[in-house]
């Protein structure tokens, strides 16, 4: 039998203590996994406790996962390499704009035949085009990196509220593996070969979630939201062919593709802030500060980032909806026009 695996949980915010709570009853229960798990922790100040004398004494993150407790074998540990040295497996799970200096400081720390598995939904700007944040990991490290998207709210899935997952692996012998680590009889994992769309959707489903808010914020009713996500799923499909290959249709109707999109536009923090945004006329800054409790938007992000590729290649014309919702957000475009845009969408003509 091979030596057990060694976990790290690279985040812990509240997607990341959700996962660590899966994660840590997982290994304790299953010898292929070493029983500890270290969670890096960005370092905070909480009613004047560090953050992670109180996740090590109280186990809970009593900032981004209130209620719900974590296994005693989760460690908190502020020392990203001490955290992440000698680990067979590291989970991302921080907001995507972060993951280029984290890599940068774990160069040199992590093994050569450690796997990675990335949670994180969003987009990385490279040669004024977009690189998966799997493949910046990969370039980074060395190390392959799968991914895992899913319609999961963390409160939810902290809950043991039933949802499913879908792990997109980079070799089939990584399936097994990742399954068992995060499966529960509450989270539900499905193994595909299609690591790329999988976190596509994960990343482009957040546009989609701003453009809901801001119809929501307008007051424009369930059929206005209906065909938003409608178009917006055509957009995520036509952007992932036309930049990537391999990209499988399929794989568009597992949890990470259209269960993932109808949760996030009714549930998720981007449609929040977003409706948020039109009904207030505060900045999205500004809200992302009042409402969500030290956690990142990704969804604006996303939207300027994608934005960036298609200006870049001269495509705004041929994504309207993207387009449309990252004109709104940078001002540009009043929220009241999004819906003008959408009436001239290309498949209505």
């Amino acid at each position: 039998m091979s030596n057990p695996r060694k976990v790290c949980i690279v985040g812990s915010g509240n997607w990341g203590s959700a996962i660590a709570r899966i994660v840590g009853q997982n290994v304790a229960k299953n010898g292929m996994f070493e029983n500890r798990v270290d969670m890096w922790v960005y370092e905070e100040t909480v009613d004047g406790k560090k953050l992670t004398e109180i996740i090590n004494t109280q186990h809970e993150n009593v900032k981004y996962l209130k209620g719900y407790k974590l296994p005693e074998n989760v460690v908190a540990n502020p020392d990203l390499k001490a955290s992440a040295s000698g680990a067979d497996i590291l989970v991302f799970v921080v907001p995507h704009q972060f993951v280029p200096g984290l890599c940068e400081q774990l160069k040199g720390v992590v093994k050569q035949n450690t796997i990675a598995v990335s949670l994180i939904k969003g987009l990385n700007i490279k040669d004024k085009g977009l690189q998966l944040i799997s493949h910046l990991i990969k370039e980074s490290l060395g190390i392959d990196c799968n991914v895992l998207m899913g319609a999961n709210l963390a409160h939810e899935v902290a809950a043991g509220n039933f949802c499913e997952t879908t792990i997109g692996v980079v070799k089939e012998e990584y399936g097994p593996v990742l399954k068992d680590l995060f499966q529960t009889d509450s989270f539900r994992c499905v193994v595909v070969e299609d690591a790329t769309t999988v976190e596509l959707c994960g990343a482009l489903k957040n546009v989609v979630a701003v453009g809901a808010g801001i119809v929501d914020g307008l007051g424009y009713g369930d059929n206005t939201k209906a065909a938003v996500i409608r178009l917006g799923l055509m957009e995520m499909v036509n952007f992932a062919q036309t930049f990537y290959k391999g990209v499988k249709i399929d794989t568009f109707l597992e949890s990470c593709g259209v269960a993932d999109l109808v949760t996030t536009c009714y549930g998720g923090r981007n449609r929040r802030v977003a409706e948020a945004f039109v009904k207030t006329k505060k900045p999205i800054k500004e809200l992302e500060a009042e409402m969500l409790n030290g956690q990142s938007l990704q969804g604006p992000h996303t939207a300027i980032e994608v934005n960036t590729m298609l200006k870049n290649k001269q495509m705004e014309d041929k994504f309207p909806f993207f387009t449309a919702v990252f004109k709104v957000i940078t001002e540009v475009l009043p929220p009241e026009r999004m819906v003008d845009c959408l009436k001239a969408h290309p498949v209505h003509m």
